[in-house]
C-alpha cells in the first residue's frame, strides 16, 4: 500500500482555503489485514478501505508536539454496505504511554465528516454531539498531553459478519473546528421509506403498505380489551402461591431465608420482569441529513411526529404510523391501551425505565420511574458529577427529590431509579483527580484541601506523601498540570469515597423525605461498584445495574448482595439480530429471532433462579430507528418494530418463561438452559 501524508491543513471549509506552511506530521501506513481497492469513490479525494478483522486500519507517527496548537482532527468518510461498523482514533505518548480513545459509527450509504475536537483529551466529556452519519462520538482511555503525543491510530473496532469496506479522504489536523458537513452524498438515495423502514435492507416482516399498517393496528385495538394476567398473578403481578405476610399498600423488599424478593401491595411476593421504554419511541435524528428520508411528516396532521430539542430534530415514525392509522386525534390513548395490552399479552408485570409511566400509573400497572440531579445551584465538577459541598446542594436534592410528590400515594409505583449509568462513572480516573484537572474552583476542592490538611502535618508531609511538590493551595483551587502522582491515588480514593457517599446519601435521604412510602432502586451502575463507591449506596432499597452479558453473572449479585446487604435489579439487558432490517443487532448479538428467543429465556431464567436477584428488565419495548436515535443508537432490540408489527418467536418466549418465573425463582423448576450462539458484540 502507498503511504500517504497526514498534514496540518486549515482548510476543510472550516478556517480558510489555503493550506497552512506546515511540516508533515508523518505518513501513515496499514495495519493488520486492511487493504485499499482502486475505483471511484462518492467522495472527491477520496480512497476505498477494506477491512478484514477487527483491529485492521492505519497508523501514523509523526513528532512530539505536532499536534500541540491543532484543535481538530477531521476527515470525510462514507460507509458501504448495510451493517453498523465502529471505528477507534487512538492517540498514544509514545509507544507505552497514556492513550486517549475515541470511538464512533456511522450509517451505511450516507456521507459523514468526522469532527474530533481535541479539547476532548482531557476527559471533561464523555461523548460528543451526533452529526448525520457520524454516530455517538465516544471518548475513553486516558487523559494525554498534545505535546507529548506521538502517534495515532484509526482502527475498525466493531463490525458485522462481513468485511468493512468505506471510503476517506486525508486527515487533517486544523487549528479551528472544521465545519460541519453541510450536504452528504447518498449514493443509494432515501435511507427510510415511508414507514420508516430502512431501504437498503429486506426481510420477512417488513411492513408494505399503509392498508396493512391500518389493518394491524386496528386489530391490535380490537384485542387490547381481551388481555389480562394468568390467574396465579395477582391484581400486580405478584404470585398469589406465596404471601410473604400482611399487605402495606406499597411495594417492598423481603429476604425470605436466603432468597430475596420484592413484595406487592397487598403481600405477594413479586418478582419484577419489565419492559423499559413502553413510550411512543423511535425517533430518527434528521437535522443535516433530511434527504435520508423518502417521506417527511408535515404539520398540522402529523405535529405529534415531530420534536426539536437543541440543534437537533427528529421524525417519531412510529409516532406517524400510528397517527396514519388510529387518527389524529386520541391516538396516543390508543397506543397506551395497546401497549399495557401487549404487555399483560406477554406476561410482563412492570413498565420499566424510561417509559411514559403515566398512562400505568392511571392503569394500575407496577411501573418504575427515572431521575436524573441537575445541581442548578451547584454545577458539576468533574462531568456529570456535582459539587457536592457547595452551599446549594442540600437544595437542589430538595428540588430533584420534589418530583416523586406526584406519586407519593400511588401503590402502583414499584420505585424510583435515582439516575443512569452516570459518566464520571466511565472513567478510568478517580471523581476527585477529574475534578482537579476540570473544575478550577469549587467547594469540593476547597474540602479536598481540608481534608489533606486534617491528615498531614503541613505541606512538606504532603509533597514527601506524594513526592510530589503538591501544596495545599494548588488543590485548593487552579487548573491542575501535568501527571498527578501515582502516590496520590490513595489519598483521592478516600476523598472520592467522601464525595460519592456525601452525593447518593444525600439525595437519597431528600427522596425519603419527600416520598418514604417508595423504593429507592439505586442508580443503575454499569457492573460491580468500585470499593470507594460502596459506602454511599448502603441508602439504596435495592441495587440497581445495567448488564449486558448472556447472563447476570452469579458471582456479581452474590457480591453486591455481600457488600451492600441488599438485593439485585437489571435495569437493561437486550439481545438483537442483523434480519430484521436494522444495522445493528444491540449489544448483544445473535444469528436470528429465533435465537432472541433462546437468549431471552435463558437470562431471564438464570436471574429468576438467583436468590439475590429480584428482576430484570429489557430495553426495549420497540425496535430503534434504522436512521439512528438521537446519539445514532440503531439497534434491533425491540418486542415491536416500527410500524407495531410484534416479534413473535421473542413474544413466545418471553410469555413461557413469565409464566415460570416464580416456580424458577422459588427453587421447584430448573430455569431453561438451551443457549444460543452469542455472536461478537455489534453496537454503538
Amino acid at each position: 500500500m502507498d503511504r500517504r501524508q497526514f498534514v496540518t491543513v486549515a482548510a476543510l471549509g472550516a478556517v480558510g482555503a489555503r493550506a497552512a506552511e506546515t511540516p508533515v506530521l508523518g505518513a501513515w501506513k496499514s495495519g493488520g489485514k486492511l487493504r485499499m481497492e482502486p475505483g471511484e469513490t462518492p467522495l472527491a479525494g477520496a480512497r476505498w478501505f477494506i477491512a478484514e478483522s477487527v483491529g485492521d486500519g492505519i497508523s501514523f507517527e509523526f513528532p512530539a508536539g505536532a499536534l500541540a496548537k491543532v484543535k481538530c482532527l477531521t476527515a470525510d468518510m462514507l460507509l458501504d454496505g448495510n451493517a453498523l461498523a465502529v471505528f477507534q482514533i487512538t492517540m498514544r505518548e509514545g509507544a507505552q504511554g497514556r492513550a486517549f480513545r475515541f470511538s464512533f459509527g456511522a450509517l451505511n450509504q450516507c456521507g459523514f465528516r468526522v469532527r474530533l475536537d481535541l479539547a476532548m483529551v482531557d476527559q471533561s466529556r464523555w461523548m460528543a454531539d451526533r452529526e448525520g452519519a457520524f454516530l455517538k462520538p465516544l471518548a475513553s482511555g486516558d487523559r494525554v498531553d498534545l505535546a507529548q503525543v506521538d502517534r495515532m491510530t484509526l482502527t475498525v473496532s466493531r463490525k458485522g459478519p462481513r468485511p468493512v469496506r468505506w471510503c476517506m479522504t486525508e486527515w487533517a489536523a486544523l487549528p479551528a473546528m472544521a465545519s460541519k458537513l453541510a450536504d452528504p452524498v447518498l449514493p443509494k438515495g432515501p435511507l427510510l421509506d415511508e414507514f420508516g423502514q430502512s431501504t437498503l435492507l429486506e426481510w420477512p416482516g417488513k411492513t408494505r403498505s399503509s392498508e396493512e399498517l391500518v389493518r394491524r393496528l386496528g386489530g391490535q385495538c380490537e384485542d387490547a380489551q381481551k388481555q389480562s394476567w394468568p390467574a396465579g398473578f395477582s391484581r400486580w403481578g405478584g404470585w398469589k402461591a406465596k404471601k410473604l405476610g400482611e399487605g402495606t399498600g406499597w411495594f417492598r423488599t423481603r429476604k425470605d431465608g436466603g432468597r430475596w424478593w420484592l413484595v406487592d401491595p397487598d403481600g405477594y411476593a413479586f418478582w419484577s420482569a419489565g419492559l423499559d421504554c413502553v413510550r411512543v419511541d423511535t425517533d430518527a435524528r434528521v437535522d443535516g441529513i433530511e434527504a435520508a428520508l423518502k417521506w417527511m411528516p408535515e404539520a398540522p396532521q402529523y405535529a405529534d411526529a415531530l420534536s426539536t430539542r437543541g440543534n437537533g430534530r427528529s421524525v417519531n415514525f412510529l409516532a406517524a404510523n400510528l397517527i396514519r392509522a388510529l387518527g389524529r386525534e386520541g391516538w396516543r390513548e390508543k397506543w397506551a391501551q395497546i401497549a399495557l395490552a401487549e404487555m399483560k399479552r406477554l406476561r410482563f408485570n412492570t413498565v420499566g425505565n424510561w417509559s411514559e409511566w403515566e398512562h400505568a400509573s392511571k392503569a394500575r400497572f407496577p411501573y418504575v420511574r427515572p431521575m436524573s440531579f441537575r445541581g442548578a445551584r451547584s454545577g458539576m465538577v468533574y462531568r456529570d458529577f456535582p459539587d457536592v459541598f457547595h452551599a446549594g446542594f442540600e437544595r437542589d436534592c430538595e428540588d430533584y427529590a420534589g418530583q416523586l410528590k406526584s406519586t407519593v400515594s400511588d401503590p402502583a409505583l414499584v420505585g424510583y431509579f435515582l439516575m443512569n449509568e452516570p459518566t464520571w462513572a466511565f472513567s478510568s480516573e478517580l471523581p476527585a483527580a477529574g475534578m482537579l484537572y476540570n473544575t478550577e474552583n469549587c467547594a469540593t476542592r476547597e474540602e479536598l484541601a481540608k481534608f489533606l490538611r486534617r491528615k498531614y502535618d503541613g505541606e512538606a508531609a504532603l509533597a514527601a506523601a506524594w513526592k510530589s511538590p503538591a501544596s495545599f493551595d494548588q488543590v485548593a483551587r487552579g487548573k491542575w498540570k501535568g501527571i498527578l502522582p501515582a502516590e496520590a491515588t490513595s489519598d483521592l480514593r478516600d476523598f472520592s469515597l467522601a464525595m460519592v457517599e456525601r452525593y447518593f446519601q444525600t439525595i437519597s435521604r431528600a427522596c425519603k423525605q419527600a416520598d418514604p412510602n417508595h423504593l429507592n432502586l439505586g442508580m443503575r451502575w454499569a457492573g460491580v461498584p468500585k470499593d470507594w463507591a460502596v459506602p454511599g449506596m448502603k441508602a439504596f432499597d435495592v441495587f440497581s445495574l445495567n448488564c449486558y452479558q448472556e447472563k447476570l453473572p452469579a458471582a456479581t449479585a452474590e457480591k453486591i448482595e455481600g457488600l451492600l446487604k441488599m438485593p439485585v435489579m437489571v435495569g437493561e439487558w437486550h439481545f438483537g439480530a442483523l434480519d430484521a432490517g436494522l444495522p445493528a443487532s444491540g449489544i448483544g448479538h445473535l444469528k436470528n429471532q429465533a435465537d432472541r428467543a433462546k437468549a431471552y429465556r435463558v437470562y431471564l431464567e438464570d436471574a429468576a433462579a438467583d436468590p439475590y436477584c429480584v428482576g430484570v428488565h429489557w430495553f426495549t419495548m420497540y425496535d430503534e430507528s434504522a436512521l439512528g436515535r438521537s446519539d445514532g443508537e440503531n439497534y434491533n432490540i425491540g418486542f415491536l418494530d416500527v410500524c407495531n408489527r410484534a416479534y413473535d418467536e421473542l413474544g413466545r418466549a418471553a410469555t413461557a418463561s413469565h409464566e415460570r418465573m416464580y416456580e424458577v425463582a422459588a427453587g421447584t423448576a430448573k430455569p431453561f438452559n438451551d443457549a444460543p450462539e452469542y455472536l461478537p458484540k455489534l453496537f454503538l
